[in-house]
């Protein structure tokens, strides 16, 4: 299977890495601070190791207990710098996640929605939580320990060379090897790890989706279908695994023997210097310990390349949802709406895709205020995107969208509008914070009212009213109910236009025509238009607006 090339260059990662890098930076210092206490504090050890070592043959003189003392406190310092890197990643590393998760959240939300819509949702909800916490773990504890080796390396290659030049230079035989090697690496596995990454994202839609979609699944007799399609995703996942373990493998395994056998050769040449009384055992004991000093750095970036291979593909993962276009709103809510408001089309042309029906064409209409205008016609002809346009959801790609009030909309457009969508529209909580979705410091007195014009009274009868908790999609209601509280939510949020998509498509004929009964009445002054297939709910209309397909 051939791996597609990265779409971003190594550069525009690290520029962009560094610009997120604000909320990790100071767990990111301070995990750097401890590692470089340790390193400090590792290679004196192995100098009071050595003391140590000649003091007990003999070959040299000096207070043995106080170097032994010595020696054990520095152990206990580097074990005291592991309790707090620990610490410090229970504390601050949730932190530092939370906060880059919450960001993304935040834009995620504030993006255009039709941007969004690219990406399903399963792949979304993998990149804020598998990729951010690559990213987070990448700046807060990889790049630190990286700059941590990077000192150990300098410092105990530098002391080896002190003590003898040519071990240092047999030590560090296998070096240039690991550079070719690392860069070859690099390339390949960046390109596999993209791939897994994009099969876990797969993975998680399919089973976030029928997971949502259980009852179609059911009746329609495909649970054996969606295990199918599964398990085809989980082989293909399998073989990305595989290979990206079988390259890496191959390739620490060659730095492994490259490393190994020259630290085999330095070993050979200082005990024969050993046997020669040219050194001392304390020599060969530093010696043993500065060769896990110097090759302990290289080893370990071989460990750290899948790592951060990983991370930076994480972050081209996020950067692709960071490049989803913002909306342009006004800034801030206005402190009073105007007394009435209205919807002006003006030529207003629409298609989803370019190669596509044109869903609007030419589209003109007026919503004066005040008016109830039902808006028919069949499945598919644009009754839904025209309401999309009027949320700014969408925009029209000719013509214009104008607001018809009695003083200027200086606030966000959306502070006009009240929406009922098609289908289950309630979040899993309690039916209080689903209300307060349309007005936040809502009463409860407020919150019965709307529900008394939503005919929702049943909810005074539950055993705990409006703190009774909601599943998912409305769980543990009927579509009857969770539709009526819909319209609660709806009916409670201050507008002056009104939108009801399908709204009542869930109550029986009576019930519906006493709920829009009650909002025409409540509703006087608003701007009511009310998209439906029931010609039933015609009558309460002033206007009606018919729809037909565009060929």
């Amino acid at each position: 299977m051939k791996f597609n090339k990265t779409k971003y260059p190594i550069h525009t990662i690290i520029n962009w890495l560094w610009q997120h890098h604000k909320g990790c930076r100071r767990q990111a210092v301070m995990n750097m601070g401890i590692g470089l206490v340790q390193v400090t504090a590792g290679l004196f050890g192995v100098e009071v190791l050595r003391q140590l070592t000649d003091i007990a043959t003999q070959k040299t003189e000096g207070p043995l207990i106080i170097t032994a003392a010595v020696y054990v406190g520095i152990i206990l310092l580097e074990f005291l710098c592991n309790i707090s890197h620990t610490w410090l990643a229970a504390v601050l590393g949730a932190k530092s996640q939370n906060d880059m998760q919450r960001s993304f959240f935040h834009q995620l939300l504030k993006g255009q929605w039709a941007g969004i819509e690219r990406y399903h949702s399963g792949d979304v909800l993998n990149r804020l939580f598998s990729d951010v916490t690559d990213i987070v773990n990448l700046m807060t504890e990889v790049l630190p320990f990286l700059v941590t080796l990077t000192v150990q390396f300098v410092a105990s290659l530098v002391y080896l060379l002190i003590m003898d030049a040519k071990l240092a230079y047999i030590l560090v035989i296998a070096c240039p090897i690991f550079l070719l090697l690392s860069k070859l690496y690099f390339r390949r596995m960046r390109r596999i790890v993209r791939k897994v990454k994009d099969s876990n994202s797969a993975l998680q839609s399919i089973i976030q989706e029928s997971i949502q979609h259980k009852l179609v699944i059911k009746v329609m007799e495909m649970a054996d279908e969606m295990v199918s399609r599964l398990e085809k995703h989980q082989l293909l996942l399998q073989w990305q695994i595989k290979a990206r373990a079988r390259f890496s493998i191959l390739t620490r395994t060659i730095i492994f023997i490259g490393f190994r056998g020259s630290a085999l050769i330095a070993l050979i040449y200082c005990l024969i210097q050993l046997n020669n009384q040219v050194i001392t055992v304390g020599v060969l004991m530093a010696f043993t310990q500065l060769v896990s000093r110097i090759q302990h750095p290289l080893l370990e970036l071989g460990r750290l390349f899948p790592t951060f291979v990983n991370s930076l593909t994480s972050s081209e993962r996020l950067m692709e949802l960071e490049e989803l276009p913002l909306e342009n709103e006004c800034a801030g809510q206005t402190a009073e709406l105007p007394k009435s408001a209205g919807i002006r089309f003006s030529n207003v042309t629409y298609q989803y895709t370019a190669e596509g029906r044109k869903v609007l064409a030419n589209f003109t209409h007026e919503f004066l205020p005040g008016t109830f205008t039902a808006v028919l016609g069949e499945t598919g002809v644009g009754k839904t995107t025209m309401l999309r346009l009027m949320l700014h959801l969408i925009e029209p790609q000719e013509g214009a969208i104008t607001p018809i009030a009695e003083s200027p909309v200086n606030s966000s457009w959306r502070s006009l509008f009240s929406y009922v969508p098609q289908g289950n529209s309630l979040f899993s909580g309690t039916i209080r914070e689903n209300l307060r979705f349309g007005k936040p410091d809502a009463t409860s007195e407020e919150m019965y009212a709307a529900l008394h014009l939503a005919e929702a009274d049943f909810v005074k009868t539950l055993p705990h009213g409006l703190d009774t908790p909601c599943g998912e999609g409305g769980g543990g209601l009927s579509e009857g109910q969770a539709q009526r509280i819909a319209i609660a939510r709806a009916i409670i949020r201050p507008c002056r236009i009104l939108l009801l998509d399908e709204a009542t498509s869930a109550l029986d004929i009576t019930t519906e025509q006493t709920v829009l009964q009650n909002i025409k009445s409540h509703f006087a002054d608003t701007t009511i238009i009310f998209v439906t297939h029931r010609l039933s709910a015609v009558s309460f209309a002033t206007e009606q607006l018919h729809f037909s397909r565009n060929e």
